[in-house]
């Protein structure tokens, strides 16, 4: 183990105070968002929740750079995703009936994409993921359209000018949430078009979350769920 890794626990401890009770007050757990944290706290919490007796926990925006430099011990202890730069230690357990369709416009799309997917997957909530069902080819959309519709939500993840969300809920009842990426150059404006677009989506009753926020779209899939479809006792 590193000198770097191994003498910095304080750091953590100094930083970090953990809502352990936050699965109790809303359903959903603490996640860690890794992205602008200090590496010797995200190493230290690596660490700490690979102990077997810590609750698992999600870490989202890790990069595998940072997660590479983690003792080969201690990453063994996670499930890692590079593209989406999720980890955790295993899933929790299903509380739900019913499941989400994630729906990407193209392959580009596929970090926030699969953010959403693996949130899904920590938090227990089945999903399928369609890629490249952009507006480009609309086929693409009607080929999976019975498939989607099959789910219970939709969410929506889409860049350049997000059409794709506007046509899905032109198409379905399903709850819709969108999720605008930073996909695209010029008037794209790193993703700020996209979100323009699905706030003024003539489709009525979309959600929208923010830029890129492939979390908090899997999030509110699962409090729609829990909602609606608790399983009984």
């Amino acid at each position: 183990m590193s000198k770097l890794f191994s003498s910095n626990r304080v750091i953590a401890l100094e930083h970090v105070d953990f809502d352990f009770e936050r699965t109790r007050r809303i359903g959903l757990p603490e996640a860690v968002f890794c992205e602008g944290k200090p590496i010797a706290v995200l190493l230290n919490l690596l660490e700490e929740f690979a102990s077997c007796s810590h609750p698992s926990i999600l870490f989202t925006r890790l990069s595998e750079s940072v997660f590479r430099t983690v003792p080969e011990s201690i990453q063994k202890a996670y499930d890692y995703d590079p593209i989406s730069c999720t980890a955790f230690t295993h899933p929790l357990e299903t509380t739900v009936r019913g499941s989400v369709a994630v729906v990407s416009a193209g392959s580009a799309d596929g970090p926030v994409t699969w953010e959403v997917a693996r949130t899904l997957q920590y938090l227990g909530v089945p999903f399928k993921v369609f890629e490249d069902c952009g507006v480009a080819g609309l086929w693409r959309i009607q080929k999976h359209l019975p498939e989607i519709n099959r789910h219970d939500v939709i969410v929506v993840v889409a860049g350049l000018e997000a059409a794709l969300t506007t046509i899905l809920g032109g198409l379905s009842s399903h709850p819709i949430i969108g999720v605008p990426t930073s996909v695209g150059y010029g008037v794209c404006e790193g993703g700020k078009t996209a979100l323009h677009s699905m706030l003024a989506c003539c489709s009525p009753g979309i959600t929208v979350m923010n830029i890129d926020n492939g979390y908090g779209a899997a999030c509110a899939a699962s409090r729609i769920l829990h909602t609606f479809k608790r399983i009984s006792s």
